[in-house]
């Protein structure tokens, strides 16, 4: 497939892909809450829904944003009771960040489709072409100026 042909794909799939995920429905418990919820906060309880509760330091590092950034985003969703914040046993200084456990299962039927979709599209891909999957989507970030807040 040529350069061309494979931009004109895109153009194509991008519009479909990007439409469907945004009429994913809200879980009814979450839009109860009258939240401004942005994709940055989708891409929270995604890495909290598939790999558990984490620090506010280890959510900053999976996203790619600034650890205020996180915390901000902790404090307001925590003030809504959407996320929880407990000692770390290990050291207490350290705040462990989860999905509240009244919303994880909404959250994650609501995330379970796009995590489901992408497991799908790639689970028959070797990890080098995965990595080349990654890679592309990173670098059509980057060349539409995109950063996350």
């Amino acid at each position: 497939m040529s350069t061309a042909d494979a931009v004109r794909s895109l153009l194509l799939l991008m519009p479909r892909i990007v439409g469907r995920v945004k009429r994913l429905p809200v879980p009814e418990q979450l839009r109860d809450l009258d939240l401004d919820l942005a994709p940055r906060h989708l891409s929270l309880f995604a890495q909290l829904q598939y790999d558990g509760p984490l620090t506010v330091g280890q959510l900053a590092e999976r996203l790619e944003v600034a650890p205020t950034t996180v915390s901000l985003m902790v404090a307001e969703l925590s003030r809504r009771g959407v996320l929880v914040r407990r000692e770390d046993e290990s050291d207490r200084r350290r705040r462990i960040v989860a999905i509240a456990p009244d919303l994880a299962d909404a959250i994650a039927e609501w995330l379970g489709g796009s995590a489901r979709a992408w497991t799908a599209a790639l689970a028959d891909l070797t990890d080098a072409e995965r990595f080349v999957v990654v890679q592309a989507f990173r670098a059509f970030q980057d060349a539409l100026g995109v950063t996350e807040t």
